[in-house]
């Protein structure tokens, strides 16, 4: 007796078993195979907000007004940054993928202004030396970090969670420090944090390459989900390393 082969989905394709699904998108309770070339976008989004960010540091250290007006709001423009990486992170399915894209990007300006405060005061303490030594390190870490959780083929998953608890502990000790004032201790964050988001930036690179971004819906929305956690591991490597090469 002839039995029917497995019906197939509204994607043209025989249903995808269990142990499968990780590899894909989840997309309206279905499995569907759209990682390939999300990996791309993402570093494509990534390094427009990169850019943004680039521009938006620069006016803020060439325009006295609006470094003055950055430097008065500098804690409610970090609060509205908070609440760009919520809601990219956790509505992405709600506000599709084009408004968490216009929503990334106008975060990448936002922070490039708090990045030119940051910028700025390393400038007048120790010129460009360290901010530049800091931007080629932490491009070479990236690239490098990137380049092996593509091509590694060690599961990197596992060490999410260690991560993510390292980067926990680690804001903490940064929070003690700002009563304290250790350079010892300011010392050992520095290169706490440039390991831990040496590993979080091979992590993530894995994880969007294999697909692991819970239950967003589509490829674009998956893009943008990558390029926003690609965008914060380089710009911490970046604020890192600068606390190391610009000691003063």
């Amino acid at each position: 007796m002839n039995q029917n082969p497995d019906p197939l989905n509204r994607f043209g394709m025989a249903p995808i078993a269990a142990n499968q699904a990780a590899m894909g998108v989840r997309v309206n309770g279905e499995i569907a195979i759209v990682r390939e070339g999300f990996l791309t976008m993402a570093f494509v989004w990534m390094f427009i907000g990169l850019l943004l960010s680039a521009g938006a540091t620069y006016l803020t250290m060439t325009n006295d007004a609006i470094l003055n007006f950055t430097a008065r709001n500098y804690f409610v423009f970090f609060l509205v940054e908070l609440g760009f990486v919520v809601v990219v992170s956790a509505a992405i399915n709600r506000i599709g993928a084009l408004v968490a894209l216009a929503l990334f990007f106008g975060f990448a300006l936002l922070n490039g202004l708090t990045l030119g405060i940051v910028v700025y005061a390393y400038t007048e303490a120790g010129g460009w030396a360290g901010v530049t030594s800091a931007f080629l390190g932490a491009s070479a870490i990236f690239g490098s970090a990137a380049l092996y959780g593509v091509v590694t083929k060690r599961d990197l998953m596992r060490l999410g969670g260690i991560l993510t608890m390292g980067l926990i502990g680690l804001l903490v000790v940064m929070l003690v420090n700002v009563f304290l004032g250790s350079s010892t201790i300011d010392f050992v964050i520095g290169i706490a944090g440039v390991a831990i988001f040496t590993g979080l930036t091979a992590w993530d690179v894995q994880r969007i390459q294999r697909g692991y971004l819970g239950n967003v819906r589509d490829r674009e929305s998956a893009s943008v989900v990558g390029a926003l956690a690609l965008y914060l591991d380089f710009v911490n490597l970046f604020l890192m390393l600068l606390r190391l090469f610009s000691r003063r």
